[in-house]
């Protein structure tokens, strides 16, 4: 089994009310619990980002910024796929960019 890193770009702003909060809260807690032993780590939502390079940085974040991640565990790319399609964040319009990690020590 390897780790996956689930990459969360875009998708809306956070509700507005209590309600539809409540709402989504519930909606990744469901899926993050259905997922079961597969979690590694739940992740978080991130906040602003900036980008840097040798040429210097941005406070924009550039053009697809992180909004969140997750880390999952799964036997290929193809079975961390199949655990990310069910996310919530995808409903919202985002994306998931997913990333088997290694450990190198």
């Amino acid at each position: 089994m390897a780790n996956y890193l689930l990459v969360y770009h875009g998708g809306d702003e956070m509700p507005s009310d209590e309600a539809a909060a409540a709402a989504e809260m519930q909606a990744w807690g469901d899926w993050l619990g259905g997922l079961g032993s597969a979690v590694v780590d739940g992740g978080n939502p991130v906040g602003r980002n900036w980008t840097t390079s040798a040429e210097g940085t941005t406070e924009d974040g550039g053009p697809n910024p992180v909004t969140g991640y997750s880390i999952v565990s799964a036997d290929s790319m193809q079975a961390a796929l199949e655990l990310a399609l069910g996310c919530p964040h995808m409903r919202s319009g985002g994306t998931i960019e997913i990333c088997e990690t290694f450990d190198v020590g």
